[in-house]
């Protein structure tokens, strides 16, 4: 029988790599030393998990890839190369087709670095999901939780920036015409029923990634665990559902891929949308 939860391991978090033919590659914990805590040493420890890495591994795939990019691009040369072009309609269409609709032409460029690596991070991490042995760091909601974080961070900090502390956090409430004694009740819970939605929509923000790129690992762990299912049965429903499931397994992948996309796209149009918001009065 079909263990789910065993199936559900292969898209968690892991202090190992588990490559094909049993191989496996053990990471490491690091010593950090103590500290002093109430008279007492407490040992400070910090354990590399796959996500971690994987993490890392996009991080430099960004470097790799937008570092030349700028410089040539900085230098005045036009791009050469399919990929690079590649790259560069994707930041272009960024730019014109999220950014400044969502923000406004005159604030847009302002937060393009920050969307701009929101959405190749989201992307890289979720194409390297899509190597058998690695796992995706967007099906966890630690790292969608750290990146609905920063844009929180950035949305509250632009729309303080743009009209002060004070105005921005008043400016959550509707502007109503209400009696002074009415005002005093209604306005702190609008207030309160406010700040409670903003951080309502950037958790949405980080579950939503999450549970989509968590999803769509599972049903493709699921779907290759039939092969082990049946493996005692019969030669010929062995050989007909391993068939079955690798050829589901493609067009699932397939689907994955453009998923990795969309998933990066509608994170980063929604922290765009976001941050519209946050610094302009409505």
């Amino acid at each position: 029988m079909l263990d789910i939860k065993h199936a559900g391991e292969h898209v968690k978090d892991a202090v190992s790599f588990h490559l094909p033919f049993g191989k496996h590659i053990d990471l490491p914990l690091i010593d950090l030393g103590t500290v002093q805590v109430l008279g007492m040493e407490i040992p400070l420890r910090l354990q590399v998990t796959k996500f971690m890495v994987l993490e890392a591994a996009a991080a430099v795939l960004m470097i790799l890839v937008f570092v030349p990019l700028a410089w040539r691009l900085r230098g005045g040369r036009p791009p050469r190369g399919r990929l690079t072009n590649f790259f560069e309609a994707m930041l272009e269409f960024i730019r014109n087709e999220v950014a400044r609709p969502a923000i406004g032409k005159h604030d847009a460029d302002r937060f393009l670095p920050f969307l701009w690596t929101v959405f190749f991070f989201v992307l890289f991490c979720n194409l390297l999901g899509l190597i058998p042995w690695a796992g995706s760091p967007t099906g966890s909601l630690s790292v969608t939780g750290a990146l609905a974080a920063m844009t929180f961070l950035t949305v509250v900090g632009a729309g303080m920036r743009q009209f002060g502390p004070v105005r921005y956090w008043l400016g959550l409430v509707p502007q109503m015409e209400l009696p002074a004694v009415m005002a005093v009740i209604l306005k702190p819970m609008l207030f309160a029923i406010e700040v409670l939605g903003l951080l309502i929509k950037h958790s949405v923000l980080a579950v939503r990634l999450m549970a989509n790129m968590f999803a769509g690992h599972l049903v493709l762990a699921v779907i290759l665990g039939f092969i082990a299912a049946v493996a005692d049965l019969w030669t010929i429903l062995w050989v007909g559902v391993t068939v079955m499931s690798i050829l589901g397994q493609v067009a699932l992948n397939m689907l994955e891929l453009f998923v990795a996309f969309l998933q990066a796209y509608i994170f980063t149009f929604l922290a765009a949308l976001f941050i519209g918001m946050s610094v302009h009065e409505h």
